[in-house]
């Protein structure tokens, strides 16, 4: 089973220009994106043998998530069961039967202004995937608006007080890492640099590669023994995140 999580910035945007060349290129079983900023039905999206599923928020033109699946889940769930996040579009559960898969777009602290709402999001969404991860493994992949390590970013000195890098965000991506979730690309990378899926578009930032990693496949660690491959496909331009791809035996 393939996997492949986008923050496509603007769905609609990505369908006039590269949506279709990538998602053919990537040929998913399960293809997740964010941040589509769109409602069902604003644009045409023909995917032939492709189920859609589309969690979008109460305000056009602002977040939103997406799935296209080959495969007919037995039931999905939209959002955490949190209004004041639900209502934004921000997740979508497929159960597949034998594990759940899960797209998530994590609120962003903007400046930092937002960070308590953020710690408020952190806990509940925490505790969404280890109710889960009680049921049956997990497989959870977006953007998480986080680089975890200062590998994870290109200048971590500079960004020390920065949304996505300060210490409560990264203490909380801790906090659900040690809940029984394992970031699979970097342990399957631990040294790796130069690794990122967003670059700004200010500053020729993707040009000089000066980018932070805040986009993840998160896995139940009972899982870690059937990934076949985890990788960053830094080479897909259109957004400014690149998409990120699991296969499982």
């Amino acid at each position: 089973m393939k996997f492949v999580s986008w923050n496509v910035n603007g769905l609609r945007a990505r369908l006039k220009k590269d949506f279709m060349p990538t998602f053919k290129k990537l040929n998913a079983d399960f293809f997740a994106v964010q941040e589509i900023k769109m409602q069902q039905g604003e644009a045409i999206l023909e995917l032939s043998g492709y189920k859609q599923f589309w969690n979008y928020g109460e305000r056009k033109g602002y977040s939103g998530t997406a799935i296209f699946s080959r495969t007919e889940p037995q039931a999905v769930t939209y959002g955490i069961g949190v209004d004041e996040f639900d209502k934004e579009g921000r997740v979508i559960t497929l159960d597949l039967g034998e594990i759940f898969f899960v797209n998530v777009y994590v609120p962003n602290s903007h400046n930092l202004e937002w960070l308590e709402r953020r710690l408020t999001w952190e806990n509940a969404f925490r505790d969404y995937l280890r109710g889960l991860d009680e049921i049956k493994p997990v497989i959870v992949c977006g953007d998480f608006n986080v680089a975890h390590q200062p590998i994870d970013l290109k200048n971590p000195s500079s960004n020390h007080h920065s949304a996505g890098f300060s210490n409560e965000e990264r203490g909380k991506f801790t906090e659900l890492l040690n809940a029984g979730f394992v970031d699979i690309f970097r342990r399957r990378n631990p040294t790796l640099t130069g690794a990122y899926t967003w670059w700004s578009y200010l500053r020729k930032a993707r040009l000089t590669n000066a980018g932070w990693r805040i986009d993840y496949f998160l896995i139940s660690e009972r899982l870690t023994e059937r990934v076949d491959a985890v990788t960053i496909e830094s080479d897909i331009f259109g957004s400014d995140h690149c998409p990120i791809t699991l296969t499982l035996k």
